[in-house]
């Protein structure tokens, strides 16, 4: 459970302490510690500046705090979320500016179209199962490449959900030039929950007011509440004011459009207007918003990746904004560290392929009449030896119909660089012993 932070000013009732607290405010720099923005449950842990008791070291901070912007979201005690642009945000929004709008300097063998396609299938195959594995599929991230791979029908619930978020995502880019309606929530829920949920007609609907739908959401370990939702009567006006926002359509100072898309995943999440499937839903709208914004390179960032090595923090992020008089700046801090660290990684990812890819292609483009997915498909099958592959998993991950990835594929296995088998009614093919030699003798 968090540590509750002390009594809030506004509520505490003595003008002497406000006082004490506007005196102490003026000796600290500003609202955080350092770079850091602490909640309490940090704060209390921490060496005080001389003078001052956790207590009034916290009231000094809050005094700083006050002036954070009111957003339209309302908790259901009725007070508004309010976030402050500290230094620390707006560092990392600069950098989130120069990078995921295109700037980021990316390595020549990426830049084509054939590998911008097959590197957003790779990533959003992963933020696919990521995602739904944060909310519970029973299933393996082995198993879950393999069906994406395939795109064969699924065996579980869990592969489901999986296949579901995929496709679900896939959808909601085409629409990312459209405003968003309570309408496309709906379908976006309904595509992300399809034959998944305990009660079926709740795909795609909002929760109602009966037994089991409004709910409360209770720690982990614990039967302790963390958050009450609004109850099912005033969901269907907050869904509309949380359009309003998302669209930029009400009356309002100028919000960053990063800080609004992290709004608008927490927005959903606080209402949890859905009897399940609310997360994996908040994620994919963070994902539009992103997109609308011109933030392109973001469909490339699997950020429930990251979520899901540190659920605890990703928890966390949402019960410091509860806690502390509902001061978003918590997560909004928390996810724009994600977005950096999964830039970072894409950095990486793509120097290191860029880097194997460049070891092969000359070997393979001296190769006799290869066309660009064959290269492809034996660029991969040379960095990973023992990969199985079908008509259907090369079609997919090219984009090209049918008789086009059942040629390349044929025509690769008479040239002897692939071994074709049947496995069951399905060809399967294999990297041939050698490969390397083989391919050299194709010149």
């Amino acid at each position: 459970m968090i540590t509750n932070p002390p009594p809030s000013l506004s509520l505490a009732g003595s003008a002497a302490r406000f006082q004490e607290a506007i005196l102490d405010a003026s000796k600290l720099p500003g609202p955080s510690v350092g770079e850091r923005y602490h909640h309490w449950r940090k704060l209390r842990h921490l060496q005080p500046p001389a003078g001052l008791t956790h207590e009034r070291w916290w009231d000094a901070l809050k005094i700083h705090r006050l002036s954070g912007r009111r957003t339209p979201l309302i908790s259901t005690s009725g007070r508004p979320f309010t976030f402050l642009p500290v230094d620390a945000a707006l560092a990392m929004l600069h950098e989130i500016d120069s990078n995921l709008r295109g700037q980021i300097e990316l390595p020549a063998p990426v830049t084509t179209q054939a590998n911008r396609e097959r590197y957003l299938v790779s990533s959003l195959s992963e933020e696919a199962i990521s995602s739904s594995l944060l909310e519970g599929a029973v299933t393996t991230r082995r198993k879950a490449k393999e069906l994406l791979a395939s795109q064969r029908e699924p065996r579980s619930v869990g592969e489901k959900m999986v296949l579901n978020n995929y496709q679900a995502m896939n959808w909601l880019r085409e629409r990312k030039d459209e405003p968003l309606t309570s309408e496309l929530v709906l379908e976006l829920h309904q595509r992300m929950t399809a034959g998944t949920l305990e009660v079926p007609d709740a795909e795609g609907r909002l929760r109602r007011n009966v037994d089991g739908e409004d709910i409360v959401l209770r720690a982990l370990d614990s039967e302790n509440i963390v958050h009450t939702p609004p109850p099912a009567a005033e969901l269907a006006a907050r869904m509309e004011t949380m359009c309003a926002w998302a669209n930029e359509t009400s009356n309002e100072p100028f919000v960053h459009p990063v800080v609004r898309s992290i709004v608008l995943h927490f927005w959903l999440a606080y209402d949890h207007p859905f009897v399940d499937g609310n997360g994996r839903t908040a994620r994919a709208l963070f994902y539009w918003s992103m997109l609308r914004h011109g933030y392109w390179l973001a469909e490339f960032l699997p950020i429930s990746r990251l979520f899901l090595k540190a659920p605890a923090k990703y928890a966390n992020a949402f019960q410091y904004v509860e806690t502390d008089e509902g001061d978003l700046t918590y997560f909004i801090l928390f996810q724009l560290r994600v977005l950096q660290r999964a830039a970072d990684d894409l950095r990486t990812y793509l120097a290191r392929k860029s880097n194997e890819t460049r070891a092969v292609t000359g070997l393979l483009r001296a190769s006799a009449n290869l066309n660009h997915r064959q290269i492809d498909l034996l660029t991969h099958a040379l960095l990973h030896d023992g990969t199985e592959y079908t008509i259907e998993s090369h079609r997919h991950k090219h984009g090209v119909v049918y008789q086009s990835a059942r040629s390349d594929l044929l025509d690769l296995a008479a040239r002897g660089v692939l071994i074709q088998r049947k496995v069951g009614r399905k060809l399967v093919f294999f990297p041939a012993t050698g490969l390397e030699t083989r391919l050299r003798r194709l010149r």
